[in-house]
């Protein structure tokens, strides 16, 4: 007996009921009524009735639930998939393991999972997916998803649930998953009937890239298990990509400020990243220096002629005049953070996809498009400005600013100090190599003293969350097997992760941990003296770290003086092994 349901007013005709109202027996077949049968509801006819899928269909099917999870996001172009299995995932895992196009990497704690997965999406692009149980699982989710969230990468965490609904405290793993991610996910919901299984994972992956955050859907045991055919569920696809292009008038708008200003800046942020040469093209033709935000920092070499450096807390005293002294300023993707402190008392050009963070200052000339599209509408409209000796004065302040750095590495001081291991990190990474940063003076000293020349880096935005720097690490070398990687960290960031310095070791995944060992929380400590606090808290009592980098199955290597940092780092890079390169590094900045 089958259900047939009307598509214009939804009236359902059951074949084991009958229909009393029009003297149809029970037990007749939809077939067997006569061709003028009309809905008895709203007069449509016999054509206008589709079948409804019973349960029986269903219960046919070879594959599960799980299964069809997993083989739609193999369609989607999800390749690797970060977690730990556990009861309340147990159909789900097994479906990852007959996979033959994702990977599953299992880490040793759930934080790591979802950091990781960020990280991913903001070296590559592409989602990476978490799988973890319900419960205590899920929950230790929430710091990387929320770093995803804050910085706007795609993420789609995958969480099991208890057979049943939510139904209050005191039930073994058992939380209100709904409640629990609403506030950290661009898209977040459980799938309670397995035939909405299709639909609701298509629209989280649609959500997660075009909200660009994380997107949460939890997948109750019970449902894991059940038998679905997936040609009778409903399924969604995707836009390819979300062209934003802004008005004509205001495009006009911005070349006629551009052509008019005499001392135009340009800085460059983390939403125009992959728009380097487009950038370039803009600042010869009207003689603009360049800055970045820290987010954005290598996205053209700094040793470009029209590239000074980075603006804010961790930048140079000559960016900042740079961008004080303009009378233009033409910020590309840039998310206005208090740490860059761009001035706003003046014209501003600002061009973001993101409509939410646009029209700072008073005189913002607003641009809402895509970067790539934008961009060389402006390098074609805008007026060639003559050469008024701009790179001969981005030069000089560039020297200005090498100098001070140059006379702060000091290669004989020991402990070993910053700017010095900063300086020689500079001169050995490979230019195509990626760097995974952590929160912290490390952070603080990469940003400013480190010179980028083409690597790539990733590291916490805006949550800025110690522990990134590891699983940040393990996503790029599953991204990039063929590149080096670098996790620049401290004492304080890595002790958070370094439980998965096995996985590295495990997965054969040969990254290379720079570990600033300074004993202590250094950046606290800091901002300690700067409120005029007493130092209290921030010592640090640390493990033998390369010790623990042998015992984990790597390599562990110590470096207590200057001349032996250089020859480390070579020979950590020929290891092609999972290496803790640990420095013995003094906590102090400039006294």
């Amino acid at each position: 007996m089958a259900i047939w349901r009307c598509s214009v007013c939804g009236y359902q005709y059951d074949e084991e009921k009958g229909e009393p109202a029009s003297e149809t027996p029970a037990g007749t077949r939809f077939e067997a009524l006569p061709e003028t049968w009309r809905c008895p509801v709203c007069g449509a006819p016999k054509a206008a009735f589709v079948r409804e899928t019973g349960d029986e269909v269903h219960e046919q099917a070879e594959t599960t639930v799980s299964d069809i999870i997993v083989e739609e996001l193999e369609r989607w172009g999800v390749e690797l998939v970060f977690g730990l299995p556990g009861t309340s995932s147990l159909g789900l895992v097994d479906a990852v393991r007959k996979s033959g196009r994702i990977r599953y990497i299992v880490v040793r704690h759930e934080a790591n999972a979802s950091m990781a997965a960020s990280a991913y999406n903001k070296l590559t692009g592409k989602i990476a997916a978490c799988l973890t149980i319900a419960g205590p699982g899920a929950t230790n989710l929430a710091t990387g998803l929320y770093d995803a969230l804050q910085d706007g990468a795609s993420v789609l965490s995958l969480n099991g649930q208890v057979r049943m609904q939510y139904t209050g405290p005191y039930g073994i793993q058992e939380i209100d998953q709904d409640a629990f991610f609403r506030a950290i996910t661009v898209y977040n919901n459980t799938i309670y009937d397995r035939e909405m299984t299709v639909l609701l994972l298509n629209r989280a992956l649609k959500y997660a890239t075009l909200r660009r955050g994380p997107a949460q859907l939890s997948v109750p045991n019970n449902i894991q298990k059940q038998r679905l055919d997936r040609r009778f569920c409903r399924c969604e696809s995707i836009l390819k990509g979300s062209p934003v292009l802004p008005d004509p008038k205001d495009l006009k708008r911005a070349v006629e400020a551009v052509d008019e200003s005499e001392r135009p800046v340009i800085i460059a942020g983390w939403g125009a990243m992959g728009n380097g040469e487009a950038i370039l093209a803009l600042a010869r033709k009207i003689r603009a220096p360049i800055l970045t935000t820290f987010r954005a920092k290598g996205i053209i070499s700094e040793e470009n002629e029209w590239v000074l450096g980075v603006l804010g807390t961790v930048g140079s005293p000559q960016a900042r005049t740079l961008a004080e002294r303009s009378d233009l300023l033409i910020t590309l993707g840039v998310g206005f953070s208090r740490y860059t402190n761009i001035p706003t008392d003046r014209k501003i050009v600002q061009l973001d996809v993101n409509p939410l963070k646009l029209g700072q200052g008073s005189e913002s000339i607003i641009l809402w498009g895509d970067c790539h599209l934008v961009l060389p509408v402006l390098v074609e409209k805008s007026r060639t400005k003559p050469d008024g000796g701009e790179v001969e004065a981005i030069a000089e302040l560039k020297r200005e600013w090498q100098a001070q750095l140059e006379a702060e590495a000091d290669p004989d001081a020991k402990p070993l100090r910053p700017p010095y291991i900063m300086k020689v990190l500079s001169e050995k990474i490979p230019m195509d190599a990626v760097i995974t940063l952590d929160v912290g003076e490390n952070q603080w000293w990469f940003g400013r003293n480190f010179r980028m020349r083409g690597q790539r880096f990733t590291m916490s935005g805006y949550l800025a969350t110690m522990g990134f720097g590891l699983p940040a690490a393990l996503a790029a070398k599953l991204a990039y097997p063929g590149k080096q990687v670098f996790c620049i960290t401290g004492d304080g960031g890595f002790s958070q992760a370094m439980s998965d310095f096995v996985t590295a070791v495990k997965y054969n995944l040969p990254i290379l941990v720079v570990l600033l060992n300074n004993h202590q929380l250094g950046m606290i400590q800091v901002e300690q003296m700067m409120e005029h606090y007493p130092n209290f808290g921030t010592d640090l009592l640390n493990p033998d770290f390369a010790t623990y980098g042998e015992i984990c199955g790597g390599v562990g290597i110590k470096v207590r003086a200057p001349a032996d940092l250089g020859p480390a780092i070579s020979q950590a890079m020929d290891l092609a092994r999972p290496v803790i390169l640990d420095i013995e590094t003094d906590p102090r900045r400039f006294i």
